[in-house]
């Protein structure tokens, strides 16, 4: 039996320990045995945060622009159900064509 990929860490922890890089007050190695995890993870943490603290500043109507409607999400899944429910039918008559 295989082993999972370890702990699941809570994102609130996340955002403690990258928080705690962006000071700069401890090196990431300090950070790392302080909070039992890789430095590779910390920086890669720390990176995430920079990343997108931006995106806490934004206003609303900017958040709105970027984040699609459902009307725009659900167009295209409603074109595909159409599409498959074509492609049904014809197999369906053309297996009872078949069985005749």
């Amino acid at each position: 039996m295989t082993r999972g990929r370890g702990k699941r860490l809570s994102p609130d922890f996340k955002a403690r320990v990258a928080l705690e890089a962006a000071k700069g007050h401890k090196t990431a190695s300090e950070i790392a045995q302080e909070f039992q995890v890789h430095p590779t993870q910390i920086s890669q943490w720390k990176r995430q945060l920079l990343d997108n603290v931006p995106e806490l500043f934004e206003s609303t109507a900017a958040r709105a622009r970027r984040t699609p409607s459902a009307e725009e999400v659900a167009a295209p899944l409603y074109e595909e159900i159409g599409r498959l429910k074509v492609e049904l039918d014809f197999l369906k008559k053309k297996s009872s064509q078949l069985k005749e």
